[in-house]
């Protein structure tokens, strides 16, 4: 469940990369190369990391001719990175003293991987800060969802500060100002702190997920041996911020999205 936002600043959302062929007149809105559960490196997920995702993309202009540098120049691209490199590092045993060389190599290959669109010819790319991941329900379950992990959140924090950096560095050297961050970190807090409060949205507790496991053993959408649901869903989605242990509901999104109003309507202005 998902509020893109595509869909807030009100254009069509973007040809999934696979049905190029079969989507050619769809073309014209944009080509989605995301897949689930990757990252800027390599992750647990065996689909293409972002380097790969990029090579796609030049394909296409280079080999398939399919967009002119008047479409990339007239273009957005949004670069989204979610944190399955960290969850891959801590399923992969990473050391504690390895976190912040880790960290900064993720946003080093980031920022490479950012000036490559550029000088692929799209004028404006825009980059996503790191949510709060120490506020997911997969890190506040342990506090009975009353309380986000600093801990986490303080690694986020990290990697937003060198992302910024970073950002700052590439729209001096390109003397432009190109790129931007969406900083879903602060609209993140900002939701939590407010508990929605946009009106007719309202989270009574942001923290605690709507589909959950039966027990500490399973989660959202777990079976058993016999096909018996080992998972139960709230009354109402809509009535809470975040879907899964992971991912927020419509409603979550759509309140992130709202607090990003400004920063959206920069792409228009720039």
């Amino acid at each position: 469940m998902c509020y893109p936002s595509s869909k807030f600043i009100g254009v069509k959302s973007p040809l999934p990369y696979r049905f190029r062929k079969i989507g050619v007149q769809h073309l014209k809105h944009g080509v989605n190369f995301a897949h689930g559960g990757t990252g800027v490196f390599k992750t647990l997920v065996l689909d293409p990391n972002m380097t790969t995702q990029i090579d796609f993309f030049q394909n296409l202009i280079k080999n398939d001719s399919v967009f002119t540098p008047k479409d990339l120049h007239f273009s957005v691209a949004l670069v989204t990175v979610s944190g399955n490199d960290y969850a891959t590092y801590v399923a992969t045993n990473g050391s504690v003293q390895g976190w912040q060389p880790f960290i900064t190599s993720v946003v080093n290959q980031l920022t490479v991987n950012l000036k490559r669109i550029y000088d692929l010819g799209v004028n404006k790319i825009v980059v996503i800060a790191l949510e709060p991941l120490g506020c997911l329900p997969r890190s506040t379950a342990e506090f009975s969802f009353q309380k986000c992990n600093g801990t986490a959140n303080a690694l986020v924090g990290f990697h937003n500060l060198l992302l910024q950096q970073a950002v700052a560095k590439l729209n001096n050297e390109t003397n432009s100002s190109s790129f931007l961050i969406l900083d879903l970190y602060t609209s993140f807090t900002s939701v939590f702190k407010n508990k929605g409060d946009l009106g007719s949205i309202k989270f009574e507790n942001p923290l605690r997920p709507c589909c959950v496991g039966v027990s500490s053993g399973y989660y959202c959408g777990s079976l058993d041996a016999n096909g018996a649901k080992k998972y139960t869903i709230c009354q109402n989605p809509e009535s809470t911020f975040f879907w899964d242990d992971s991912h927020p509901t419509q409603q979550g999104w759509r309140a992130v999205y709202s607090t990003l109003r400004s920063t959206l309507e920069e792409l228009y202005t720039n």
